[in-house]
């Protein structure tokens, strides 16, 4: 019964808090009772904007410009091709151009794995999740977001988030149509594209901490080097 009642009265103390916490939540909103379940859904249904930095009231052809310029300002580099069939390319470039080994790991997603890798006789590929020794990941992603140049990347059985962070190099593909102007837009297109990932995660930039002395560090918390090959024409 002492037992029980020690529990009992942890429980009690928990809901408290919590109670206190949501309350002071509420109180910084102006509300005076939690949303019922029906207004918490229909918020959910109605996907309400934010206010919108002046920077993304762009033209929708003003947009991939606007995206290169805030990517590269982040330290991340950008390729920009013509169609699908010089990725492959373009990405032995990239590897070639930093002294990188011709060999990449490769998201098991149609749109990576279906391109024309056997085209580059000295390039070596791997298809699945990312391991220690992977030096560089080629992956796609949901969006790009103009505002900021960051990408939109969503987990999936063929999207494996150790790509997005244990290479030292990370290679995105990303066509130019996918492009948008503000976050709330790469979320219309992965409501578009169907079922909602477990993990959605927003990149901009390689990774990197100034908790080092107050200096820029890449490659802290993973890759040191984000390249981008923006596809104009990826039909």
């Amino acid at each position: 019964m002492g037992q029980a009642q020690a529990l009992s009265g942890t429980v009690i103390v928990m809901s408290t808090a919590r109670d206190q916490i949501l309350g002071g939540i509420r109180k910084s909103l102006g509300r005076e009772t939690s949303p019922s379940r029906q207004e918490a859904e229909a918020r959910l249904a109605n996907h309400p904007r934010n206010l919108i930095p002046q920077r993304a009231h762009v033209a929708v052809e003003e947009r991939l410009e606007l995206f290169v310029a805030q990517a590269t300002a982040a330290a991340a580099s950008v390729a920009r091709v013509r169609s699908l069939d010089e990725v492959p390319g373009a990405v032995s470039s990239f590897l070639a151009g930093h002294n990188l080994p011709q060999r990449v790991k490769l998201s098991p997603d149609t749109f990576i794995t279906g391109l024309d890798w056997d085209g580059q006789p000295t390039l070596e590929t791997d298809t699945g999740k990312a391991i220690d020794s992977d030096l560089a990941s080629v992956t796609g992603a949901v969006a790009g977001i103009a505002e900021t140049g960051t990408l939109m990347l969503a987990s999936g059985t063929d999207r494996p988030t150790t790509l997005n962070f244990l290479p030292d190099n990370h290679i995105v593909i990303l066509p130019a149509d996918r492009i948008v102007g503000v976050y709330e837009d790469g979320w219309d297109k992965l409501r578009q594209d169907g079922d909602l990932p477990r993990t959605v995660n927003f990149i901009t930039g390689p990774s990197r901490t100034g908790d080092i002395e107050q200096t820029i560090q890449l490659g802290a918390h993973g890759p040191r080097r984000l390249h981008i090959i923006v596809v104009e024409d990826a039909a």
